[in-house]
């Protein structure tokens, strides 16, 4: 069972509905494949999706688990647009190989290959996609993105996830004011992590907390780290752990 919903987004205002919304340019959709977040007003994480269009409409693709939330939220903020929010008969399809005449080219990272959407579910997937995300810190939803997250801590400048240009959007002025006038002092970074410790395990160094470990593929990992207290040495669990200063 695939762990992706797509939503079908069809009306004259359905544009500009979403430009006024996510983090992203909508109108980037005639080019390809776009990341984007919806965000609260305190500028907090609520979802991560892709846009896309296809037959004559515009997609969202979801993770499964915020489907009915999004569902609900979006239409809390249609008021009068003239839009139209159904399922998608459709489903994803990845792979790393030669992208397919209908496949589009992952926005994140050109290391995670291509993503198409068609009638009928994949069924030859293989891929360690855990491992590719924790080879380039892609953050994933509900393990490296919460509630909690803002999005420049978890890396979506880099993800190519917001634009800075686009104009308002929920949640734009505390973003612009994270990019523009402060210096993150937390975020996403890679650990080397070696011994046991579990995804969510917290992570310390010298008795003090420093953040949280989440996604891991062997000895590499992703965390959430408060960077002046991750220069050395730390622990999580009975693991040792540190950071990895030249990142990819």
């Amino acid at each position: 069972m695939s762990d992706r919903h797509i939503f079908r987004l069809t009306g004259p205002d359905t544009r500009s509905f979403l430009q006024g919304l996510v983090t992203n340019d909508v109108n980037g959709v005639d080019e390809g494949l776009v990341y984007a977040a919806l965000l609260t007003p305190q500028g907090k994480y609520l979802a991560d999706f892709f846009l896309f269009a296809q037959d004559g409409a515009v997609h969202l693709d979801a993770h499964a688990s915020q489907a009915d939330a999004l569902r609900q939220r979006l239409t809390m903020y249609k008021l009068r647009a003239d839009v139209a929010i159904e399922d998608a008969d459709l489903h994803l399809h990845r792979g790393l190989d030669s992208t397919p005449s209908d496949g589009m080219n992952d926005p994140r990272h050109g290391a995670l290959g291509w993503r198409a959407y068609r009638a009928t579910p994949q069924t030859d997937d293989t891929t360690d996609w855990t491992a590719l995300r924790v080879a380039h810190r892609v953050p994933e939803t509900g393990i490296e993105l919460h509630p909690d997250t803002y999005i420049l801590e978890a890396g979506f400048e880099a993800l190519h996830g917001v634009d800075f240009r686009k104009g308002c959007y929920v949640g734009q002025e505390v973003t612009a004011r994270m990019k523009h006038k402060t210096r993150l002092r937390k975020g996403l970074a890679t650990v080397e992590v070696h011994g046991d410790a579990a995804t969510g395990s917290d992570i310390t160094a010298d008795g003090k907390p420093v953040g949280t470990l989440h996604s891991r593929a062997g000895n590499r990992a992703i965390a959430y780290l408060r960077y002046d207290r991750a220069d050395g040495p730390m622990q999580a669990d009975s693991a040792d752990v540190r950071r990895v200063t030249a990142e990819t």
